[in-house]
C-alpha cells in the first residue's frame, strides 16, 4: 500500500476541496503514508468519543468534501466531534488510543508500530488544537 496522507487546516469545505489536485499546498498540516485515513478517522473517533463504527459511517463520516474517480484522490474533513475529543485528550489517552487501534489494525492484517501510532494522533490533536484557535477545521487530502 502506497498511500499519501495530509492532514491540513482551511477555513471551509470549499476552501478545502481546492485541495483535491494537488494537495494542500502551504497550509498547515501534517505529512503520512500508508494507512486508511478513512477508516482510521471513524475508528479514532469510536475510541476516544465512543459510538460504533457502523454507526458513524451510517451517518455519512467522514464526510467527503471533494473526490476524483479517475485518480482517487479525495478530501474529507474530520468530524467536529473528533476534533472536539482530539482537541481536549490528555497525551495518556492519545497514548491508549494509538494503542488501541494499532491492535484494531493488527487484527485486520495491517501493521502499524504504536510508536507511530501515538505520534499520528498526537501530531494530529496539536494541529485540531491550533485549528480552532484559528477557528479553522482540519481536513484530510488522501492521494
Amino acid at each position: 500500500m502506497s498511500i499519501i496522507v495530509e492532514f491540513f487546516v482551511a477555513p471551509d469545505d470549499a476552501s478545502a476541496a481546492l485541495a483535491l489536485e494537488a494537495g494542500p499546498g502551504r497550509a498547515e498540516s501534517l505529512s503520512f503514508g500508508n494507512f486508511d485515513p478513512e477508516g482510521a478517522v471513524v475508528e479514532w473517533e469510536c475510541l476516544l468519543a465512543g459510538g460504533s463504527f457502523e454507526e458513524l459511517v451510517e451517518a455519512g463520516e467522514p464526510r467527503i468534501v471533494a473526490d476524483q474517480d479517475n485518480d482517487g484522490c479525495v478530501v474529507f474533513a474530520i468530524s467536529p466531534r473528533l476534533a472536539a475529543a482530539l482537541a481536549e485528550a490528555e497525551p495518556s489517552g492519545l497514548r491508549d488510543v494509538a494503542v488501541s487501534w494499532a491492535a484494531q489494525r493488527a487484527e485486520d492484517g495491517e501493521v502499524i508500530d504504536t510508536e507511530i501510532a501515538e505520534v499520528i494522533l498526537s501530531d494530529l490533536a496539536a494541529l485540531v488544537s491550533s485549528a480552532r484557535r484559528q477557528g479553522q477545521d482540519v481536513y484530510c487530502w488522501v492521494a
